[in-house]
């Protein structure tokens, strides 16, 4: 089966142009099920209800969030309602929503699991230890997991801790779409970071001359999105349903 996983979604821009992308994508890959990070979807930060939809209406099977994915708590009753839209499983036991979702396709089922880092992020649970208790809960023919984290050593650490244990790993968070794609020695499908979907010419999608003055002056500045033509970053991924191992993973990057 071929999943494809696109990374955090950006804006209004993002999602524009997700929605604009997204009908060509299919015709070329094909994909059995799609994955897209959407925390920050919505304008400013953080995911709302219509950014959700937008996604959804895309063709995405799931939205996998990150620190900034109960940020706007207009998203809590959605998050809630388990629709196939999730947060880092490793939050507070109180926190809305859940971290894992099952998708039933009737001849196999996918359990995807989002988690978030434990370096330079606040985390309630570390995330090692989180996928240690989750594994044995989750009755799935394959098992995905977006690995919203900001140091590249912990995700590279959480695809090994990982490999042979679960069908593939992707990083997010990060924006910047890594060229390490590869299938680890148990099988597991990896790369540290897919990218975003959003403003091209951007620091992580933020008007570059806002994130330049905060890097210069440390003074308080309120970021916007830059404008100007986008970009997608996201993978396909190839996976073998009777091994539940990754057969092959490429990385997708276009403007």
């Amino acid at each position: 089966m071929r999943i494809m996983a696109i990374g955090d979604v950006v804006g209004q821009a993002g999602c524009d142009f997700l929605r604009q992308k997204m009908p060509q994508l299919k015709e070329k890959y094909r994909p059995d099920f799609i994955l897209v990070n959407g925390e920050n979807s919505a304008e400013g930060n953080g995911i709302l209800p219509f950014s959700a939809k937008q996604i959804f209406d895309c063709g995405a099977d799931v939205i996998t969030t990150g620190n900034h994915g109960l940020r706007r708590r207009e998203i809590n009753e959605m998050m809630d309602e388990q629709i196939g839209l999730i947060r880092p499983a490793n939050y507070h036991p109180d926190a809305h929503g859940a971290g894992v979702y099952l998708y039933d396709a009737l001849s196999y089922r996918i359990g995807v699991v989002n988690l978030q880092g434990d370096v330079f992020l606040e985390t309630y649970e570390n995330p090692f230890g989180c996928m240690e208790r989750l594994l044995p809960q989750i009755e799935a023919d394959i098992i995905l997991v977006d690995f919203h984290a900001e140091a590249t050593s912990e995700k590279l650490g959480m695809g090994y801790f990982l490999d042979g244990k679960v069908s593939l790993i992707f990083g997010t968070h990060t924006h910047v779409q890594t060229a390490d794609e590869k299938i680890l020695p148990g099988g597991t499908g990896y790369i540290t970071d897919i990218g975003m979907c959003g403003p091209a010419y951007s620091v992580l999608g933020v008007a570059p001359e806002l994130a330049i003055r905060r890097m210069r002056t440390h003074l308080p500045t309120r970021f916007e999105n830059a404008s100007g033509p986008c970009s997608l970053g996201g993978i396909v991924a190839d996976i073998d349903l009777k091994t539940k191992k990754t057969t092959s993973i490429q990385r997708i990057f276009i403007v």
